[in-house]
C-alpha cells in the first residue's frame, strides 16, 4: 500500500512518527454513460446557461448561497486566509472510552504504521490503549482540513477514525416518531425470543454483496457473448476530417474562380 499521509502523533512530551493508510476501499461498479446512438462517452462542461457557453476555471469563483437565488461570493486570494496550514502531527487532546462515542459520528477509517524510529513508542501508545480500555481523541489536518478524530486498537495496529462534529450530525428529533405507544407484552417476549435466537458472533466474512456479484457475473457473461460495442471516434477528431474536407473544397472553388484554370497550371 502507498501512504497517504506522513508525519507524527503527538503524545504528551513523545512524538511517534507515522504513515499514514486508507483502512478502506469501497467496491462499487461504476459505469461510464455512452451516447445510445454511437456508444461515445458523454462530454461533462462547465457552461454558464447565461452566457451559453463553457467557463475556464479562471472564472470561477466560490458562491455561498444564503438566499434563494441570492450568492456572497468569495475569491481565490480571500478564500487563502481560511486554508488550513499542514501541519504533520496528529495531536491527542483526550482519551475517552470507545463506548461514549455513538458509531454515527464515525467517518473515514486509516491504519496507522510506525516510523522509521517510532516502533517502540508506538508499541507503548498501543499496549497503553488496549490495557486502559480508552481511545485517543485527537486532531489531525489532512489536504488543508483540520478534523476530529480518535485513534484506537484494531487487530494489533493503531487505527485513526475522522469523526464529524456535533453540529455536522442531523436533528434526528425533526422525525415524525409517534412516541409512547402501549405495547403488548406477549409481542415483546416475542420479538426479544427472536433476538435472541438470530444472535451469534459478528464475523465479517459471513458477509459479502450479493448484488454487486451478480452485476459482475452478468457483466462477464455479455463480455465472452460478444455483446459488447466499440467507442466511435470522438467528435474532435471526425472534426479534424470535416476540416479538412472543406479546405480542399475551399481549394477547388478558388481554382474554379480563376477563368476555370487550376491554380497549379497557372504561370
Amino acid at each position: 500500500m502507498r501512504s497517504m499521509w506522513k508525519g507524527s502523533v503527538s503524545f504528551g512530551l513523545v512524538n511517534i512518527p507515522v504513515k499514514m493508510y486508507t483502512a478502506v476501499q469501497e467496491k462499487r461498479i461504476r459505469f461510464n454513460q455512452l451516447h445510445a446512438v454511437c456508444h461515445t462517452p458523454i462530454k461533462y462542461e462547465k457552461v454558464c446557461p447565461r452566457c451559453k457557453r463553457e467557463v475556464d476555471s479562471g472564472e470561477i469563483v466560490r458562491g455561498y448561497e444564503y438566499d434563494r437565488g441570492r450568492y456572497v461570493t468569495i475569491t481565490a486570494q480571500e478564500w487563502q486566509q481560511f486554508s488550513e496550514q499542514a501541519k504533520k502531527a496528529i495531536e491527542i487532546l483526550r482519551f475517552v472510552k470507545l463506548e461514549e462515542i455513538d458509531p454515527v459520528f464515525f467517518n473515514k477509517t486509516y491504519y496507522l504504521e510506525p516510523g522509521e524510529t517510532g516502533a517502540k513508542a508506538y508499541s507503548l501508545l498501543k499496549e497503553a490503549l488496549f490495557t486502559s480500555g480508552k481511545i485517543a481523541v485527537a486532531q489531525i489536518t489532512i489536504r488543508s482540513k483540520t478534523s476530529l478524530a480518535v485513534i484506537r486498537v484494531y487487530q494489533e495496529i493503531l487505527v485513526l477514525e475522522t469523526v464529524f462534529y456535533p453540529d455536522e450530525i442531523r436533528d434526528q428529533t425533526r422525525l415524525n416518531i409517534e412516541e409512547g405507544l402501549a405495547l403488548e407484552q406477549k409481542e415483546l417476549e416475542m420479538a426479544r425470543s427472536l433476538i435472541t435466537a438470530l444472535t451469534e458472533p459478528f464475523r465479517p466474512q459471513d458477509y459479502s454483496d450479493q448484488r454487486r456479484k451478480e452485476i459482475l457475473g452478468f457483466i462477464e457473461s455479455k463480455i465472452e457473448g460478444q455483446e459488447t460495442v466499440a467507442v466511435q471516434p470522438r467528435p474532435e477528431a471526425a472534426a479534424s476530417i470535416d476540416l479538412m474536407a472543406a479546405l480542399e473544397a475551399s481549394l477547388l472553388a478558388r481554382q474554379k474562380e480563376t477563368n476555370g484554370v487550376p491554380e497549379e497550371t497557372r504561370h
